[in-house]
C-alpha cells in the first residue's frame, strides 16, 4: 500500500470517530409570541341597571322580610312585576295604599339613596280603619330606620286624593286596592294621572274577575273585570302600554262563597278546606301598564 493511501485512510477513520463522540444537539426552544399592541381582554363595567338588578336582589332576600312575606314571593313576582313596569334606581316612585306594608319592604330600602319612595296612605280622618292603618304604617316605618329612614308618607283623602306636586313622580303603583274603591275609583285614577310627569307609568295589579263578571253585582268578591279597570286609567288619560301574566293563576276558580279573601293569605274560613285553598294559591291577578303621554 503506497504512504499516500495510508494516510488517506487514516484521516478517515478519525473524522468517523469524531463524530460518532459528538453529543446531541438541544432542540430550539420556540419563540416566544411577538408583542402585539391589542389590549388584554377585560371584564367590562357594571352598568346602573346591573348594578340596580344586584341591589334588588339583595333587598328580597333581606333578614327584615319575614319567611311568611318571602315565601309569597312566589305568588306575587316583585322582581319580575318592578320590572315589567319599569322601576328602576333614581326613580320617584308613589306606591298606593300600602297595607301592611309588604311591597314597602322591598321598594323603600330598594330606592334608598338611589331615588325615592313614597307612600301613599288614606287620611286617619277618614275612618277608624284608616286610622288603625296610619299609626301601623308609620310605625313600621319608624321601627327600622335603616331600611325605611328616606321613605315618605303622603295622606289623601279618598273623596278628593291629591298625592303629591302635579307632575313629580315618574312611577305610581297600586297592589290589589281598585277592588276596595267602588265609587272612589275614577277619582283616584284622577289623581294618579296628575302626579305622574309626562311619560310617567302606573302600574295596577289586581284581583281578576272571571270573563263577562258584572261589576255591579260582583261587588263583594273582591274580584274587578280587567276591562273596568282598563276603561278608569283610559278614562283618566291613560294609554295602556303593555299586559303581562307575571300574576296569572288559573287554578283560581273565582266562585267561592268568602270571595278572594278565601284564599291566602287572608284563608278566611280558617281550618275549613285550608289544604285545599293552600293548593289553589293566591289570586289570578292582572298585571296591566298605562303610561301617561308625553304631550
Amino acid at each position: 500500500m503506497s504512504r499516500l493511501l495510508l494516510v488517506s485512510l487514516t484521516l478517515l477513520a478519525l473524522g468517523a470517530c469524531s463524530q460518532d463522540a459528538a453529543p446531541p444537539v438541544a432542540p430550539t426552544a420556540p419563540s416566544p409570541p411577538a408583542a402585539t399592541d391589542q389590549p388584554a381582554e377585560t371584564t367590562p363595567p357594571a352598568t346602573a341597571a346591573d348594578l340596580s338588578t344586584a341591589k334588588l336582589d339583595g333587598v328580597l332576600a333581606g333578614a327584615w322580610r319575614s319567611e311568611t312575606n318571602k315565601a309569597r314571593d312566589a305568588w306575587r313576582h316583585p322582581k319580575e312585576t318592578l320590572a315589567f313596569f319599569g322601576v328602576s334606581a333614581g326613580q320617584t316612585v308613589v306606591e298606593i295604599s300600602p297595607g301592611g306594608g309588604w311591597y314597602t319592604e322591598i321598594l323603600a330600602p330598594w330606592l334608598k339613596g338611589s331615588g325615592t319612595y313614597v307612600a301613599a296612605i288614606t287620611a286617619p280622618s277618614a275612618s277608624d280603619y284608616a286610622k288603625r292603618g296610619a299609626e301601623a304604617f308609620r310605625a313600621k316605618l319608624a321601627g327600622d330606620s335603616e331600611r325605611f329612614g328616606e321613605a315618605q308618607v303622603i295622606e289623601y283623602d279618598p273623596a278628593a286624593p291629591v298625592l303629591g306636586p302635579a307632575g313629580s313622580a315618574d312611577t305610581v303603583l297600586t297592589f290589589r286596592n281598585v277592588h276596595n274603591w267602588k265609587d272612589q275609583a275614577p277619582g283616584m285614577f284622577q289623581a294618579f294621572f296628575a302626579v305622574l310627569k309626562p311619560g310617567g307609568t302606573l302600574g295596577v295589579v289586581d284581583h281578576r274577575a272571571a270573563v263577562g263578571t258584572d261589576l255591579d253585582a260582583d261587588r263583594q268578591s273582591g274580584y274587578v273585570p280587567q276591562d273596568y279597570v282598563i276603561r278608569l286609567a283610559t278614562d283618566a288619560g291613560f294609554q295602556l302600554a303593555a299586559q303581562s301574566e307575571i300574576n296569572a293563576n288559573p287554578k283560581d276558580t273565582k266562585d267561592y262563597e268568602k270571595g278572594v279573601w278565601t284564599l291566602p293569605p287572608t284563608l278566611t274560613l280558617g281550618d275549613v278546606d285550608r289544604e285545599k285553598y293552600l293548593a289553589i294559591g293566591e289570586s289570578d291577578r292582572m298585571t296591566l301598564k298605562f303610561v301617561k303621554p308625553a304631550q
